[in-house]
């Protein structure tokens, strides 16, 4: 029997276009011989739907058609429950089974709702065997502040920052702009502290900029987060794939952008309108970097991803400073645009490949969970608050 490979993306994201393609790229590549894939759409609104037209990206120019044209599911928050059930019963002589029992999940859910955690808080409460980084490590990455300060408590290199809340600008402005100059000093860049592919982002080379870009930032997130800016600045992105303990990197590429900050445009539509995902973005692959600043930033993405306890397949993202060639730890995606299948085909992995090697990375994790002690199995009230008589339940 094939392993049912449920394939989740959409979802309530300012990326939800993005997490769309990269999902239908990733259910096009998984070898339909050793499994079957159960594709589910999470919508705007954030209700679940299965079908056999949403795997085609194509369908999705009518939404409105294509989802009178699935089924809308859900499922239990019930340990041990893998199955999708319909939302609606559908009156009494409906079927009532479920519509698929899954053995595994692929996330491809970019940015808030999906990146950052909370959905894979849902599927740690199912207990159900996924791809990628667990609730924490996916919490983790997606902060940038958070992030920073776990890299540099490690002595991984970022650079400056200063960070706050909406409601700390709102109440101590002045303040937070006289830290900004005194720390960094202009130029920086600003950002949303959990969003992700641009959103949110803009360079202020002044009070009145900084002023207009918090702004901005603070539309999309409650956290903002700015950073000193290295103008002369050189990206470079590599990709990490295995686990915290056991992880390979894959060649480098340098994105191409067309301003000063790489854009969406830049990233997901190829500079232009278009609907290609991350892979068809203007890059050079393999960066052309010297061997050992090529070997620094694989150590580097490496590390990243091993301190952050990462899983599965992540980007990590680093900025070269052209004029002191220092290099510093940007961003990690932790799911990132396109899977980076374009990094792996580089590195001689083919997308089956890195698809087949995420699912073999989530049935290993399940395993290795499951031989922890989660919960002792004893009534400590029929013991009159004692313990005596124990025993250990695995997960």
């Amino acid at each position: 029997m094939k392993t049912k490979i449920g394939v989740f993306f959409g979802g309530r994201s300012t990326e939800h276009e993005i997490s769309v393609i990269s999902a239908c790229q990733a259910m096009a590549a998984i070898d339909r011989d050793k499994y079957d894939v159960v594709p589910v759409y999470i919508s705007k609104q954030g209700h679940w739907y299965t079908g056999a037209d949403l795997t085609d990206v194509k369908n999705y120019r009518d939404i409105k058609g294509l989802l009178s044209r699935a089924t809308e599911v859900y499922m239990k928050p019930v340990y041990g429950d893998h199955n999708l059930y319909r939302s609606d019963s559908g009156g009494f002589f409906a079927k009532r089974g479920p519509v698929a029992t899954l053995d595994v999940v692929i996330p491809v859910l970019h940015g808030s709702n999906g990146e950052d955690g909370i959905f894979e808080g849902v599927l740690e409460t199912i207990g159900i065997p996924y791809a990628g980084c667990s609730t924490l490590a996916s919490a983790n990455g997606m902060d940038k502040i958070t992030m920073k300060m776990i890299l540099a408590a490690d002595g991984i290199p970022v650079v400056d920052y200063v960070w706050f809340t909406d409601k700390q600008w709102f109440a101590r402005r002045d303040e937070l702009v006289a830290k900004v100059e005194d720390k960094l000093g202009y130029p920086v860049i600003v950002k949303p502290a959990n969003l992700g592919s641009s959103v949110g982002i803009g360079r202020a080379d002044n009070r009145e900029q900084l002023l207009e870009r918090v702004a901005d930032a603070e539309r999309y997130s409650s956290r903002i987060i700015v950073e000193d800016l290295v103008e002369n600045l050189q990206e470079i992105n590599c990709s990490v794939l295995g686990d915290a303990d056991e992880y390979r990197t894959s060649v480098l590429e340098e994105p191409i952008k067309s301003g000063e900050i790489l854009s969406y445009t830049d990233k997901y539509m190829g500079g232009s309108k278009d609907s290609r995902g991350m892979h068809a973005a203007a890059k050079r692959i393999p960066a052309d970097l010297p061997e050992e600043e090529t070997k620094r930033i694989q150590y580097l993405a490496g590390e990243t991803f091993r301190v952050l306890s990462c899983h599965g397949v992540s980007r990590v993202d680093v900025m070269i400073d052209a004029d002191t060639r220092k290099i510093y730890v940007n961003e990690i995606n932790t799911i990132p645009g396109s899977l980076s299948f374009y990094l792996w085909e580089a590195a001689g992995l083919k997308f089956p490949d890195l698809m087949d090697t995420l699912v073999r990375l989530a049935l290993k994790r399940k395993r290795d969970q499951s031989a922890k002690t989660v919960s002792y199995d004893s009534n400590i009230f029929a013991l009159g608050g004692g313990t005596k008589g124990a025993k250990g339940t695995k997960a």
